[in-house]
């Protein structure tokens, strides 16, 4: 079976400025906003383009997206706003088979807690980096060679990690 690749990408820095704002409404700070075109350069760097992206609704997350100029079918879902790390998995095992990779952008702790729950193999280092902390704006690739249907705790290899302060 051919390699399957996911990237969990958690949304960058939201600005907490206006206190009335629901969550589901909050932008990205400058901070952030800065960070996302950091994630977009690494991505650039590397060549990285996802078949699929699947985003939560929320303006942040949208935000980070719009910010790294995603090619491919981009899909916004209500589901994915504050979806836990099962609930997300459940999406993932939805994706057509056909589709060779992912970009999952979304929130912790789902974010977190799913690429804790299927790294089961991968470099020491960044596991630990990984269980540590999930800051916004990071980034965790895996590697899997399963179906999606069958991705399932510990399936897959963490193949990178980076964080926002990484790339400045």
């Amino acid at each position: 079976m051919a390699s399957r690749k996911l990237y969990l990408l958690r949304h960058a820095k939201s600005d907490w400025g206006d206190p009335g704002l629901a969550d589901h409404e909050r932008p990205l700070s400058a901070r952030g906003q800065r960070a996302a075109q950091d994630v977009a350069a690494y991505l650039r760097r590397r060549h990285l383009r996802p078949a699929l992206v699947l985003c939560s609704t929320a303006r942040r997350a949208r935000q980070t997206l719009e910010a790294l100029g995603a090619s491919g079918e981009v899909r916004y879902e209500d589901a994915l706003y504050g979806a836990a790390a099962g609930e997300l998995l459940e999406r993932l095992r939805l994706v057509p088979e056909a589709t060779a990779s992912v970009l999952l952008v979304g929130h912790n702790p789902g974010i977190q807690e799913l690429a804790v729950m299927l790294a089961g193999k991968g470099k020491a280092a960044p596991r630990a980096r990984l269980n540590e902390k999930f800051p916004t704006g990071a980034l965790a690739e895996l590697v899997f060679h399963v179906p999606w249907a069958e991705l399932a705790e510990g399936t897959a290899e963490l193949t990178a990690f980076v964080v926002p302060r990484d790339l400045a």
